[in-house]
């Protein structure tokens, strides 16, 4: 049976607007030209700090329990990527975090020449602010998957500072005794990056890092490794979950910080990700 013209126009609409419309499943290739991703960093901090002092080598203190901070927080997160050229990668992101504490202590400890005695009270105030970038060269760049090496340089801007407030005789001292320390921590890492998208909308993405360096007065291991899924239900954006873990144990003898920090942060992020 012919169609009417009213049929005919009806249907040529619904065809069109059927065409317009985002498809169900989407598409998601390995790679982006540019991604922006903002997340909630649930992060878990394990620190031993020594600060030495000009004559006297300091006590090693871990932060949790020698000085009662807080290793578990949430943080945001802010990351970047961008592939200015088919196989050539750049990335960048940053975090920051504070704490403070004030607590009794439980043994003697000396930090950057200053002996704080045990049953004293002290009050701590930490800052950490993490950079990270890095280059990846997508040495295999596949429909559904990626493989490259990968070279990344994480920096741990780290400030710790200690004042007394009260003696281990019970006198008031209300912080006149005090110390901080600064610590400027270049990580490199080299290793390698991954990513396969493995559905129409879901994506998997991994990257691992090693680096033994020995620069600047600066003598260490870096270890730092992630793995997370990615999933966009709509073309443009979707959400990421992901573990990063990252350690730097590391030898000091510089103006600014001379001692020893080993620093492990690992943790969970979930978080948008905006994408083309």
């Amino acid at each position: 049976m012919p169609l009417s013209t009213r049929q005919a126009i009806a249907g040529a609409a619904c065809f069109s607007l059927l065409t317009l419309m985002p498809s169900a499943a989407l598409a998601v290739e390995p790679l982006d030209t540019f991604s922006f991703r903002l997340s909630g960093y649930v992060s878990k901090f394990d620190t031993e700090i020594r600060a030495d002092g000009e004559t006297e080598r300091g006590t090693p203190i871990d932060l949790e329990r020698d000085l009662g901070l807080d290793n578990d927080n949430i943080i945001a997160n802010l990351g970047l990527t961008w592939r200015p050229w088919e196989n050539h990668e750049f990335g960048l992101s940053y975090y920051t975090q504070s704490s403070d504490k004030t607590r009794q202590t439980q043994r003697t400890f000396e930090f950057d020449g200053t002996v704080y005695e045990a049953q004293s009270t002290v009050r701590v105030d930490f800052d950490i602010d993490s950079y990270e970038a890095y280059y990846v060269w997508w040495a295999a760049n596949n429909e559904t998957w990626a493989l490259g090496p990968r070279v990344g340089l994480l920096w741990y801007r780290m400030k710790l500072g200690l004042s007394l407030d009260i003696d281990s005789s019970g006198n008031q001292v209300g912080g006149a005794i005090s110390n901080d320390v600064s610590a400027d921590l270049p990580a490199p890492t080299i290793g390698g990056s991954w990513r396969w998208a493995f559905a129409d909308d879901w994506r998997m993405s991994a990257d691992a890092g090693y680096f033994s360096m020995n620069v600047n007065d600066v003598d260490g291991d870096v270890y730092f490794g992630r793995i997370g899924v990615e999933w966009f239900p709509w073309d443009r954006s979707g959400f990421l979950l992901d573990y990063t873990t990252s350690k730097i144990s590391v030898d000091a003898d510089k103006s600014d910080f001379s001692g020893n920090v080993d620093f492990n942060d690992s943790g969970l992020r979930l978080g948008y990700v905006y994408r083309f």
